[in-house]
């Protein structure tokens, strides 16, 4: 008895030890709220079951973004020793931006998506505010690269001199952030944007490993891999490019893609993507990692905002993203988060996922590509996002970069971090699209539920 006894204590200090869970404030969650026109709420701590406002939103958007303003350094420094460089005449191999903060004026997907979601904010809310950082971000960029070009020239491509613009070597380093990169062309048509753009057009359409099909490929981890994060790695800067260009090569890769990658890594049986597909393991292992699966139906939506109704992939395409929102939509969990491992409902409740479905399915009801029976999954989904953006701006239970993995253990164990980017552009984009839900429907609270009618 004695021993059992010491054994529980000795894990209850463990667990005592190791804090709340990942996501978690460590407070009490407060009293749910659902509508107060409700005669049978039921709600559970800390879930909000109501409708959200316009300016709720916007509130929550005002303060990321001022985040953003607030920590982002535009400085050059000598990262050897922290300090300004003065005089940027002649490159040293140690200089490069200041990524102390964070990587806020770096050239990085997850970047991309955050200046992809500050011009979404702009074109939803009419706040020039949101464009006005991306557009200082990217020339601050621009204005230094031939500095970085110099640099690699004398040295090699350096770790904090733009080396992911400068070398392209895998998808993570242009698509995402070559797609924000096109949406501020259209809106400020610099020619040093332009050249960017063409430099990620190169490494895309011409140099990324491809499979006989034309699926887009990784050579890791293992020789020839499929990662589901790749469907936004390159389909958003197709799109845009089709839509740039008109030409339409770029729709026809982007729903190569979608068919491609879909055919070896979407689950027709549970509806979820997996994480990735290796050409040498037949069968794989299965994880359905929630970011993995929000990448695909994020860059499917962007896919088809701009894909003309005329193409002749565009019902395949739209097929597909029906059913992978079907598939989510079934998992979601009883606080409007998605899981960490979609499919595993004692792995941790995590932000960016959600908020990459709340975008996705928000503007699949928008524009009639989904019935809008799915409006009030991504209601409740925004009112989850929210509910982890703090009063600085920072957003909690963000996974922080995850890689293609042989076990579930490691998804589990995979830590939370404010700093993790990847769930910030997601949630800019899903609260625009959820303030587009709000205009473009009207909201009748019938049996204690939400049903969307479309304005006439």
């Amino acid at each position: 008895m004695r021993s059992i006894l010491l054994l529980a204590t000795l894990a209850a200090a463990s667990l005592h030890a190791q804090g709340p869970p990942s996501g978690s404030s460590g407070q009490a969650p407060r009293p749910g709220r659902s509508d107060p026109t409700f005669t049978q709420p039921s709600v559970a701590p800390g879930v909000d079951y109501t409708v959200p406002s316009e300016a709720e939103i916007t509130a929550v958007l005002d303060r990321i973004r001022e985040h953003f303003v607030r920590a982002t350094p535009y400085r050059i420094i000598d990262t050897a020793t922290g300090q300004p460089i003065p005089d940027l005449s002649r490159p040293i191999r140690t200089a490069g931006i200041d990524t102390r903060p964070g990587e806020f004026n770096d050239w990085t997907y997850s970047m991309g998506v955050v200046l992809a979601g500050m011009l979404l904010a702009t074109d939803v809310t009419g706040d020039t505010r949101f464009q006005d950082y991306a557009i200082r971000n990217f020339d601050f960029i621009f204005d230094h690269l031939d500095y970085f070009r110099q640099q690699a020239k004398a040295f090699g491509p350096q770790p904090h001199g733009y080396r992911r613009l400068l070398e392209m070597r895998e998808l993570d380093d242009g698509g995402a952030i070559g797609a924000a990169l096109v949406e501020a062309y259209a809106r400020k048509p610099d020619p040093r944007y332009r050249a960017g753009i063409d430099l990620v057009d190169e490494h895309i359409s011409h140099r990324q490993l491809r499979l006989e099909d034309g699926t887009l490929a990784r050579p890791r981890p293992q020789p020839v891999s499929l990662w589901v994060d790749d469907f936004y790695m390159s389909i958003p800067f197709l799109a845009q490019m089709g839509k740039l260009t008109g030409e339409r090569r770029y729709f026809d890769d982007a729903a190569r893609q979608v068919i491609g990658m879909s055919a070896r890594l979407f689950d027709p049986s549970r509806g979820l993507y997996d994480h990735s597909w290796f050409a040498n393991t037949d069968p794989d292992p299965h994880f359905y990692w929630g970011r993995g699966a929000g990448w695909a139906l994020m860059a499917m939506a962007q896919l088809l905002s701009v894909m003309p109704e005329d193409h002749p992939d565009r019902a395949a395409v739209l097929d597909q993203f029906r059913r992978a929102v079907q598939g989510v939509a079934a998992v979601q969990g009883s606080q409007g988060f998605w899981h960490q491992l979609l499919d595993k409902v004692d792995s941790y409740l995590e932000t960016s996922a959600t908020a990459m479905f709340t975008f996705a399915i928000a503007r699949g009801v928008n524009r009639g590509w989904l019935a809008p029976t799915y409006a009030p999954l991504a209601q409740t989904g925004w009112r989850a996002v929210e509910s982890r953006v703090r009063a600085d701006g920072q957003i909690e239970g963000i996974c922080v970069g995850t890689t293609a993995a042989y076990d579930a253990v490691y998804y589990y164990n995979r830590p939370t971090d404010p700093g993790a980017m990847q769930g910030y552009g997601p949630t800019l984009m899903a609260g625009a699209e959820v303030i587009v839900m709000l205009r473009t429907f009207d909201i009748q609270r019938i049996n204690n539920t939400y049903h969307y009618r479309a304005k006439k």
